[in-house]
């Protein structure tokens, strides 16, 4: 357990889908298409109409997010942040720091306490870990100060070396 100003930051070896929380962020493509990576799993474990109504959103920026409903998930929202224009683009630290920016101001703008963020960018995008870990650790430094609602980030990751790379950026 970390804490970064008003946030408690915890980091987690587990699965995405099973998180209970209001938020489960999505590192999505712009054109809101949920293949492969965690956006399949959350498509798979929560149900289509999540990618239903992501579509509807189409096409949303790198830099931007946009919030669904969590289907069958144990959260409220689906906080979907492109890190890419297309399904299965390479992704930069420059995109993972954007979408990771993109997905806490979605989340508190609908008023979440909690939200789950895994590796962004390092399953198709081909991000390394600790490039991503480096990355998203800096949009949360950044957004600590101006956090409203938003109390818990949970970093949460199948990738044992996902994990280690957050916790040696958080130290």
């Amino acid at each position: 357990m970390f804490r970064l100003g008003n946030l408690t930051i915890e980091v987690e070896l587990g699965d995405l889908t099973k998180q209970k929380v209001d938020v489960l962020c999505n590192p999505a493509n712009s054109l809101m298409y949920m293949g492969g990576g965690a956006a399949g799993a959350l498509k798979r474990a929560g149900g289509e109409e999540i990618e239903r109504e992501a579509l509807k959103h189409a096409p949303v920026p790198v830099g931007k997010a946009v919030a669904t409903t969590a289907g069958k998930l144990q959260a409220r929202w689906v906080v979907h942040a492109p890190t890419m224009e297309r399904p299965a683009m390479p992704t930069t630290g420059k995109t993972v720091y954007l979408a990771t920016k993109a997905a806490l101001d979605c989340a508190e703008q609908a008023g979440a306490e909690s939200i789950v963020l895994p590796g962004i960018g390092t399953g198709v995008g081909g991000v390394p870990f600790e490039g991503a870990a480096e990355a998203i650790i800096k949009a949360l430094k950044e957004f600590s100060p101006v956090a409203k609602s938003l109390k818990e980030i949970v970093l949460c990751d199948l990738s044992e070396e996902m994990v280690d790379a957050w916790a040696r950026a958080l130290r």
